[in-house]
């Protein structure tokens, strides 16, 4: 079943377009929502949760429209809000039991529940800690343990590495790895953060200023051999070395980017591109630092970058 399912769906708060007509669906497994902030994500993930009615066109959640059967739809889903509020003084055991016996989860079940679920999440030995007393990254766990306590079949998680350093960003995109695919819960992570999304997502809507930029597979957005890049090792005067080699390319009908002493070379086969790269650096006697291949990146869609 498709987990989410967008029909020319529009969202307007007075003159302005937070959704702009968007068509898009979103299959089972991980998928990327990404775009910067006021792109229409959190808009997005609210229609979803039946928590707003749609100005125009529609949207499904696993088959249902949420604004018309919102208690049902949302007894689906588990979400993780981007904002940290959590009650200081409860401990993660009663917060995240509490919220599992909101969402009908008898008490007993809801008990055994909220252990399992902290100590998947790495908490299981703090779990009668304060929520007050634990750290960012601890927090960002509990709101990943609450929002699975109910077995959901979808979890919107917006933005779940937020204030986490690289380490505990890593560790976070493990667990919500691991939980989509032990548990077969599909999951759609909201995120300004492209790498981390090109890391774990099967799939990827990208969103900019309301409008749909590319929808479709990681695999068919990103990760093609778009060209060439290279760096080069140029001490000489105002970058003289890297001008001469940039000309010699853009003479011979290579399309080049430049961004300091990195080019990217693009317009031609990949052999094409790497003899042309290497007579000209030659020629010039410029030194090469490295040379790899350009591969189409998610920024791309938003750069204008390769497609």
């Amino acid at each position: 079943m498709t987990a989410l399912a967008a029909q020319d769906l529009t969202v307007a708060f007075g003159a302005n377009l937070a959704l702009d007509a968007v068509t898009f669906d979103v299959p089972s497994g991980i998928t990327g929502l990404v775009g910067a902030n006021g792109a229409g994500k959190t808009t997005l993930l609210s229609l979803a949760l039946g928590l707003r009615a749609p100005s125009g066109g529609s949207i499904t959640v696993l088959g249902k429209n949420p604004a018309d059967h919102g208690p049902e739809v949302r007894s689906l889903i588990g979400y993780s809000r981007e904002k940290s509020i959590l009650p200081d003084d409860m401990p993660a055991f009663d917060f995240v039991k509490h919220l599992a016996q909101l969402r009908g989860i008898p008490r007993n079940e809801a008990r055994l529940r909220s252990s399992e679920v902290l100590w998947l999440v790495g908490l299981g030995e703090e779990r009668f800690r304060a929520l007050g007393t634990m750290s960012t990254g601890q927090r960002q766990r509990v709101k990943l343990a609450q929002a699975v306590a109910s077995s959901p079949s979808l979890l919107l998680l917006d933005e779940p590495t937020d204030g986490l350093d690289p380490v505990q960003r890593d560790e976070m995109l493990a667990l919500i790895a691991k939980v989509a695919t032990e548990f077969s819960i599909d999951v759609i992570l909201s995120s300004h953060l492209l790498e981390e999304v090109e890391r774990i997502c099967d799939h990827v809507v990208a969103l900019d200023a309301g409008s749909l930029v590319a929808c479709g597979g990681l695999d068919e957005l990103v990760g093609t051999i778009e060209g060439i890049e290279m760096e080069l090792f140029d001490r000489s005067e105002g970058h003289r070395e890297r001008d001469a080699v940039v000309s010699t390319l853009r003479a011979s009908g290579v399309q080049v980017d430049v961004d300091g002493v990195v080019l990217t070379l693009s317009g031609a086969e990949r052999s094409v591109l790497a003899d042309q790269a290497r007579d000209s650096v030659a020629q010039h006697g410029a030194r090469l630092r490295r040379i790899s291949d350009r591969r189409r990146r998610l920024d791309d869609l938003f750069q204008g970058g390769p497609r």
